[in-house]
């Protein structure tokens, strides 16, 4: 049971959240609501069993005890009454059947988190936490910042909604496009954290990766726009090799090794569909050339097939309109399967020298990688251990470990 309450916390809770913040009206207090909640499943599902929808009942719960803690303070605050008596409102359209009909909350609470009295990095330290529950020091992990910065961004964020009575809904179709380039980019954010998750024994959430598609899909819905539609070509793209990404041990298996049989070709159909639509367009968006980068790995039937040269085009346009040092290992990588793995570890040495990606294990593992292959065990194995000790997901480290230890075994070997 624990397991399963565990399992449900991990795939429905943020979902459970935001419904939360709607009805409650603050994100402190829903979160507070939400603790509440599972811990009476703790208490009452073991011994009741798990309710047929179980995120109407830890809404309801949730509600409930959010209630309860307002009608004590009502006895000293007036305002609490007030507070109270609105709730009590909604509590009796919900009980009345209705809890299917809540509307696009996860939606919601990304426009209030994109609202532009909200700075983008508090935006997207918000966006992470309350939308993908990532604790405040994966997110600093992420940003590469401290941690305690990133709590006072997101304390500073809540404030100001709560401020300004920032309204928690989308906004009417005319005020949509000045905030779609954030909304999309917590989308894609959402979208990242479960297709690689940051930290954990997961390689894939599919319950962020499908919460990120479907959001984006919801979008075009509601504005039509080719960024948007780039956006969602990419995420089927990459998507789409999810299954292949975690091998029969449990560790990652790298693009060149996967069994590209166990590719979504559902999902790669419709990828290159929206991006040759897309693509038509006279104006082209980032999220539409990372696209057009996952398309070639989609399109090519063998690792050797790849065509390396136009991804590596593909990046130059990436980093010329919006710079990166993320973008530039990736470009790296490209280059590196064009012109040899001695180029690639000079590009990456580079990288690091500028200081950006010092902790940034994904750089020290592209560089351990091309040390290996060009048969400099010991800097290889060195720049493995340092990327394991920068690595917090679990199949990466398992990952990180079967190569070191394949370097040691060779080197005794000699």
């Amino acid at each position: 049971m624990e397991t399963a309450i565990e399992e449900i916390y991990r795939t429905q809770s943020r979902r459970v959240l935001a419904t939360l913040i709607r009805l409650l009206g603050d994100f402190d207090r829903a979160e507070e609501a939400l603790h509440d909640a599972f811990a009476e499943a703790a208490r009452s599902w073991p011994r009741d069993g798990i309710p047929g929808n179980p995120s109407a009942w830890l809404i309801s719960t949730g509600r409930f005890r959010a209630i309860d803690h307002i009608r004590r303070r009502a006895r000293f605050d007036a305002s609490a009454k007030d507070i109270e008596d609105s709730l009590y409102g909604t509590a009796e359209t919900m009980e009345a059947g209705e809890m299917d009909a809540i509307g696009d909350d996860m939606l919601r609470l990304i426009f209030t988190c994109c609202h532009p009295v909200i700075p983008a990095d508090a935006q997207m330290a918000m966006a992470l936490r309350e939308i993908c529950g990532l604790t405040t020091e994966a997110i600093a992990h992420a940003f590469l910042v401290p941690a305690p910065t990133v709590a006072q961004r997101i304390v500073r964020a809540k404030n100001r909604i709560r401020a300004a009575k920032i309204p928690y809904e989308v906004p009417e179709r005319d005020a949509l496009p000045e905030r779609l380039d954030r909304v999309l980019h917590v989308i894609y954010l959402v979208f990242n954290e479960g297709y690689s998750a940051s930290s954990g024994s997961e390689i894939v959430r599919t319950d962020l990766t499908g919460e990120a598609i479907r959001l984006a899909r919801l979008m075009i819905t509601l504005l039509p726009h080719p960024d948007i539609e780039g956006l969602l070509a990419l995420m089927l793209l990459q998507n789409s090799r999810r299954t292949a990404r975690r091998g029969a041990d449990g560790g990652l298996v790298l693009l060149a090794d996967q069994d590209r049989g166990l590719w979504d070709r559902k999902e790669i159909a419709e990828g290159l569909d929206l991006l040759d639509r897309v693509m038509a367009h006279p104006e082209i968006g980032l999220y539409t050339v990372q696209a057009a980068i996952a398309a070639e790995h989609a399109k090519a039937g063998t690792p050797e097939a790849t065509n390396w040269r136009r991804i590596a085009a593909y990046y130059d346009l990436l980093i010329a309109a919006q710079p990166s040092p993320v973008a530039e290992l990736n470009r790296a990588v490209a280059i590196a399967m064009t012109e040899g793995y001695a180029r690639g570890i000079e590009i990456i040495d580079g990288i690091l020298q500028a200081g950006e990606l010092e902790t940034y294990h994904l750089a020290h593992s592209a560089r351990a990688d091309f040390l290996r292959q060009v048969g400099r065990r010991e800097e290889a194995i060195s720049a493995y251990r340092r990327a394991l000790s920068l690595c917090r997901q679990e199949p990466e480290k398992l990952f990180l470990r079967q190569r070191i230890s394949e370097l040691a075994a060779a080197a005794e070997g000699q």
